[in-house]
Formats: structure tokens, C-alpha cells, sequence
């Protein structure tokens, strides 16, 4: 155990390969966050789109409709997390047994 640390060691390339991974997860992470405006977080109607598994043509159908609440501020669609909650909720039909 007298050998120095270099960068060509298999244990020193295996740590930084290591540290270059978690480094890529941090950015991604971090690159996503978006910290809470008093409690709640605003979708775009991407994010909507992608998490009700419907177009965001469909969406702009659910906000002339009135089905869902938006906001709209300087030409962008924001959607309160807690609204679009409350919607399906108020949309579930539980199962039954025959």
C-alpha cells in the first residue's frame, strides 16, 4: 500500500467515474428544481400534457371548456398543482362490485 495515487490507478479512474455520475444526476436534479411560490407549484401545459398523458391541444380544449383552471401571464399557461388535483378528484367514479 505504498503506491502513490495517479490518476492512471484502476481504483482513482473507478472514483472518478463514479463522481462524474453522481456530478451528472446533481445537474439534472438541480437543472429541474424549481423551489415553491407560498406553497404550491405552477405547471406549464407541457408538464401537464406529459402528466395526464394527453396533448396540449387537448388541454387548450380543457381551458376553453373551463374543465381546467389556468393561469395566464404574459401569453404563458400556468397550472396550479392543487387546481388540477382538485379536478380529477372531482372527476373519480369509483369501481363497484357486482
Amino acid at each position: 500500500m505504498n503506491e502513490l495515487i495517479m490518476p492512471h490507478n484502476i481504483g482513482v479512474k473507478n472514483a472518478l467515474e463514479n463522481m462524474k455520475e453522481v456530478l451528472a444526476l446533481y445537474d439534472k436534479v438541480i437543472g429541474n428544481y424549481r423551489p415553491l411560490l407560498d406553497g404550491e407549484r405552477y405547471l406549464t401545459d407541457k408538464e401537464v400534457a406529459s402528466i395526464l398523458k394527453v396533448s396540449r391541444r387537448t388541454l387548450q380544449e380543457y381551458r376553453n371548456d373551463g374543465v381546467i383552471p389556468y393561469i395566464l401571464l404574459g401569453g404563458k399557461v400556468l397550472y396550479r398543482e392543487s387546481d388540477l388535483e382538485s379536478v380529477l378528484e372531482s372527476c373519480y367514479h369509483p369501481a363497484y362490485k357486482r
